[in-house]
Parts: structure tokens; sequence; C-alpha cells
């Protein structure tokens, strides 16, 4: 998965060998500067220049070029070696080029593996006299190496770079770079033409049908976010350009892989109709080609049109404003890329913030290094100093990070209201106007996503249909945000109350007919919270009870799973029984492992595993901690669920940074009647169709 940095964001690496790849519009020399812990260059030994191509577990290009592949191998770097900062400059020879930043498209750095997969990549953008820029950094922290993107660029050109490195050689080893880079200038690669939209390796483009799909982020919208402990929001997608998840919501544990989600950055390339359309390879030298893989004939329709901002205002938000084929897949990529754009605006801040905290420490610690500056009013003046460099780095970012929050809660203002029932919440107006649609959806909300900083504003986590995963409702205490939710019997309750929400709205967003809900619940403990859907006639028989309701139920939907498996298969879907119910189905189980013997379990794994693929979901309300005494035969199902909460708890990860995001379900309002009013609409539909 993909990383794509912005200025003062950092991403671990997990290779020791890696190429970091440089292109720009016009030529330009790269090279490489060892630092110690403090980044400061001990001597022209500890770079890496044309004219010294080659350093111990390093090696730059020998000449001038629009493109440049440095190799780095972390695990040859000397010990004393903690920094390893990656920069670039313009010759200083004549010949008419270019003598900043400014006046040339903008670099692009990648580092990626030995096999060309990309682990991060970094437009250095914001350039303009500056004419030598450090693009990146690798470093060391707690014993493992990572990557941030700098992009501070230098108007005094390498000169000046490598005096701010500490070197004190800085001016004469600039001039015997730029002799080298002279002698070699006449072999150097002539620079490409400029990069167009399309072809820019900056990915903007980002394909149609992607979004924030916990299951599958892309750039534009096509999956979402990873586990830490948190789990990712995007499943296996969790969660885009790299390969995508599938779920940018994965359950806590559970692998953000689908992908790695989500897309966006995270996994093997998702398929299906869900998956986002990946960029085809074009033959060297020819530009990418982004179009619709299934649409090759036809472009999608140009989003509308935003209205005109005022003189130096930023442009209002539309409503759909993105990439897609219909308007609903232009707002599930709207509000993937709300999701994406958050994360990487939420990362570029704690890092900013981060920087300004270890700038500080070394600092201080450069002030208490010197016995002569620990007393007196210089010692004091070199911390008030300090501290004032730190507040002002951490108010500047500060400014970006609200500035960005603000334009994000504008379009969420416009984008929320405008939202169809399949993505609306349940408080959205839009209910109380419900008509059974005659498509099926292409995303479903489970809830809302937000990070502490700002959690006012809040993010729909959609995830594609038809569901690729199960979902699992936590009825434990582990599922609160704290812990505090002590209530054992009103959190079972809560959870299941949850678990009705979502399959109300399933049955609300399919056709009739389309979709069947079945439910176990073996000690008739979820009764109350299944009111609504018994007492309308939605479900496809009352709720199994008892170990024969339980082995009655996961009989008939085994050998549902069977059967269509084999007609797949031989290619006879014509020959399925007469009277078999093709329409998607939904089981939920209550109270797991309750009234479940060994042979039931078996059943409920094959059907987590087998059933998706043809038509058969499952959805599970339990504790985990109480299903431990299976022992760990049950740890693969549980990883295999999307796991979600009936209570906020912030067990969700993007598939980029890795940010815990608090999930908060989607609620039907206290007192509210608009789940009567779905289900009974839902329940007349099915009474006139049959």
């Amino acid at each position: 998965m993909t990383a794509e940095l912005v200025r003062g964001q950092n991403h671990p690496l997990s290779q020791a060998r890696l190429e970091i790849r440089v292109s720009a519009g016009t030529s330009v020399v790269a090279g490489a500067t060892l630092g110690d812990e403090q980044g400061t260059v001990h001597g022209i030994e500890w770079v890496a220049h044309p004219g010294t191509p080659t350093l111990p577990g390093l090696e730059v290009s020998r000449q001038a070029a629009a493109d440049h592949r440095l190799a780095v191998d972390l695990g040859a770097m000397p010990e004393a070696v903690q920094r390893i900062s990656v920069l670039l400059a313009l010759p200083a020879a004549g010949g008419g080029g270019p003598v900043s930043f400014g006046a040339v498209a903008a670099p692009f750095v990648a580092v990626t593996g030995l096999d060309g997969t990309e682990v991060a990549s970094y437009t250095i953008t914001g350039l303009d006299a500056e004419s030598a820029v450090v693009a990146l950094e690798l470093y060391r922290r707690q014993g493992a190496w990572k990557v941030r993107a700098v992009g501070q660029g230098y108007a005094g050109g390498l000169a000046e770079l490598l005096t701010d490195q500490g070197l004190p050689q800085a001016h004469q080893l600039a001039g015997g770079i730029n002799e080298a880079v002279a002698q070699g200038l006449a072999r150097s690669v002539p620079a490409p033409p400029p990069r167009t939209t399309s072809g820019d390796r900056s990915r903007q483009a980002a394909a149609p049908a992607g979004g924030p799909d916990p299951a599958r982020p892309t750039t534009q919208g096509a999956s979402g976010p990873v586990p830490t402990q948190p789990t990712s929001p995007y499943g296996p997608q969790a969660p885009g350009a790299p390969p995508q998840p599938t779920s940018p919501y994965a359950t806590q544990g559970t692998p953000a892989a689908d992908p790695p989600q989500p897309g966006h950055p995270q996994g093997p390339a998702p398929t299906g109709p869900s998956a986002a359309p990946q960029p085809s390879m074009p033959p060297a030298g020819g530009p990418i080609d982004y179009s619709h893989p299934r649409r090759q004939n036809a472009a999608p329709p140009p989003p509308p049109a935003a209205p005109p901002a005022q003189p130096g205002q930023p442009a209002r938000p539309v409503a759909g404003d993105a990439t897609g084929w219909s308007m609903d897949e232009r707002l599930y990529n709207q509000v993937w890329g709300m999701f994406e754009d958050l994360a990487r605006t939420m990362a570029a801040y704690r890092s900013a913030v981060d920087f300004a905290d270890s700038r500080m420490e070394k600092e201080l610690d450069q002030v208490l290094s010197d016995p002569r500056s620990r007393i007196g009013g210089q010692g004091d003046a070199a911390r008030e100093a300090a501290r004032a460099k730190y507040t002002q780095l951490v108010d500047q970012a500060r400014e970006a990070l609200d500035r960005d929050l603000t334009q994000l809660t504008a379009e969420s203002e416009v984008v929320e209201p405008a939202l169809p029932p399949a993505y609306a919440g349940w408080d959205s107006p839009v209910w109380h106007g419900y008509r059974v649609p005659t498509d099926n959806p292409m995303a479903l909300r489970l809830g809302d996503l937000h990070l502490p900083e700002c959690a006012q504003l809040r993010i729909p986590l959609l995830v594609r249909l038809p569901l690729e995963r199960g979902l699992w409702i936590d009825s434990g205490r582990a599922g609160s945000l704290d812990g505090s939710f002590t209530d054992a019997h009103d959190l079972r309750r809560l959870a299941m109350e949850t678990a009705v929400g979502h399959a109300a709205r399933l049955l609300a967003v399919h056709p009739a007919g389309e979709f069947t809900v079945h439910v176990i619940d073996p000690a008739g403990s979820g009764a109350q919270a299944l009111v609504p859907l018994v007492r309308t006639g939605v479900l496809a028989a009352p709720p199994a009870v008892g170990a024969a309701g339980v082995t009655d139920v996961l009989g008939r939907l085994t050998e549902r799973v069977d059967l269509v498996q084999m007609a797949v298969r031989a290619g006879a879907a014509d020959s399925l029984p007469p009277g078999l119910d093709t329409s998607e189905q939904l089981l939920i189980v209550n109270d797991f492992p309750h009234g479940f013997d060994d042979r039931a379990v078996n059943q409920l794994r094959y059907l987590a595993d087998e059933g998706p693929a043809v038509g058969v979901h499952l959805m599970m309300v339990a504790d985990r901690e109480e299903a431990a005494g299976y022992g760990p035969l049950l740890d693969p199902l549980w990883r295999s669920f999307l796991r979600l909460t009936p209570v906020p708890d912030d067990h969700l990860a993007d598939p980029w940074v890795g940010h815990a995001w608090t999930y908060e379900p989607s609620l039907v309002p206290a007192g509210s009647q608009v789940l009567q009013h779905v289900l009974t609409e839902v329940a007349a539909a099915r009474t006139k169709r049959t």
C-alpha cells in the first residue's frame, strides 16, 4: 500500500533495501547526506553526490537527469547514521536551464521496494525561488526506520542547504558537485515533456466507484481504513491507488488488507463490482490510462460545477462533486474523498506537532549539554527561544488544520442533506418520505467516524454492497470507549437494537423481495429488540429459538449455499429447485455461542466463509470473551468479520496513516417512529409483490 505523503508527514519503512525514484520536469542533481541524531553532517565523506556516488548502504546517480534511481540499504548503514536526507538541486553549470524550482513542474519522489512496489510518495509543491531542496528524510526512531516528507527549499542552492546541515566545507563541496555535474552534462538524459494532468504521477485523478467504504478506499473514493489494535474502518480493503482494502473499517484485530483496504493505499487489488478501476499500465514512456476498464468507450459525465467563489474565498462545495456514473456513485466517492482528506490533513498536523516537539527537545538538549548555559540568563533565553519556536510551529500547523477543517465542515453540511436513504442517518428527513426502491443500492451507511481533534466533523461510514464480509456487533464491555459501560444487560440490549437497525436499513434499501432476514435467538433474550421486525412481518420466519431452531435455520441456509455453488460451478443456474429463494439472505445470530454445538459452530463458519459469494451474509451479536470457551477455533471467524459496536469506540483505523477513528453506530433517535414507518412500507411492498 502506498502512502501519498504531504509535507511533514511520516510513514514507517518495513523493508531495508529500497529505491528512491525521482521524476522532475528538468535535469536535476540528486544526492543524499548522512546525519547523526541531530541531523548534522560531519564531513564530506557523509555526502553522496555525482562526484562520490557510493557510500556504505547508499548509491546515487552519477549525472544530472530528469529521472533518477537512488539505492538505499538501511541494514548497511553505520550505527552513527541516524538520518538520510535525499536532496535535489538544479545544475549550476551554464546551459540556459531553469534557475529555480518555481519555473518547472513539481518534482515527484517515491520510495519503492526492489520489486518496484511503492511504499511512499511525495510531490514537492510550494517551491518558488529555491534551487535546492531536501525532498525526503529517512530516519531511525526507536530502532525502526521511517520516511518523512520534508520539502525544505533553499534559494542559496546546494551551498546553503549543506551549510544548514552543519557541514563545515559546504561551499567547497557545492562547487565540487557542480563541477562534477558540468563534466557529465553532455551525457545527461534530456528532460521529458511537461507532465499533463492525466499523466501526472501525483495521481490527482481517481477512478469512480470507490468510496468511504470502510471496506474499500481509493484516491477518489475506493476503499478505506486499517486496524491498529483498533480495527480498520474499511476492512480488508480497509481504508485507492495502492492495493485497495476491502473494508476501510476492519474489525478489531482484523487485518486491514484485502488490500491494504482500503484503497486507497492498502492490499491486493480488489475485484468485483465494488472494486475501483485501476489505471492500465502504459507502454514505456506512454501516458497512464485512467479510463474505467468496463466502460472504455465513454467517460463518466462531469460532476456539477461549483458556484463561483468570492475573490479570496475558497470555492463553495457542491453535493455530488466527484466522478461517477450516477449521483449515488458521485456521493459515495465524495464521502470517501472527505474521509481521505481529513485523514491526510490530520496526519500533516500531527506530524508537524511531532516535528516541533522533537526540534524543541533537540534544542533544549543542546542547551543542557553545555554546563555554562545551564544557569543564568543565557540558559533561560535559549529555553525561551526554543519554546517560542515550538509554539510558532504548532500555531502554524493548527492554522492550516483549522482552514482545512472549515472547508471539510462546509462540504459536510452540503453533502449530508443530499444523501439518499442508503447513505443517510436515521435522523435524516429523507426517511419521512421513504418509498421502497426499485434498484439495488451501491453502499450502506453503518455509522459515523470522527477524530478527537475535530469531534464535531463526522464522516459517514459506508460499506459497499453486497457485503463481502460478515458484521459482528460487539456486546461485550470492551465495546465501550472507556470500558465503563458496566451494565451487561443494557449493553446486550443496545447491541441487539443496533443489529435490528442495520437489518432494517438493509431491508429498506433493497427492492421488495430482494432481501430476506432470518434470526436465531436461542434463549429468546433479544425478543424485545426484535419487536419492530416481528410485528411488521418483514422476517422470513419467526425468530428461531432453542437448539432445534438453531439446527433448522443453519441446515436450510447451508443447503442453499451448497445448491447455489453447485449450480454456479456447473453453469446451470436454471436447474435450481423451484421455489428456492434467490434473494440476498441475512442471518442475525444473537447471544452466540449459546445454543450452538460443535456441528452448528462448523456450519456457522462455513456460512461465514462461503456464504457471501452466493448471497448469504451473517450478522453476529456476541461478546467475544464469552465465546472464548470454544478456544482458538473461532479466531478465524472473528477476524473475518467487520467489528462494530453499539456505543462509541475508537477501534477503526484508516489505511494510510493508521489514525484511530472513533466509530459511532447509526441508531434510531429515541422516541422516533421512523423505523416503524420504514418497515411498514417494506412489508406492504412485499405483500403487494406476492
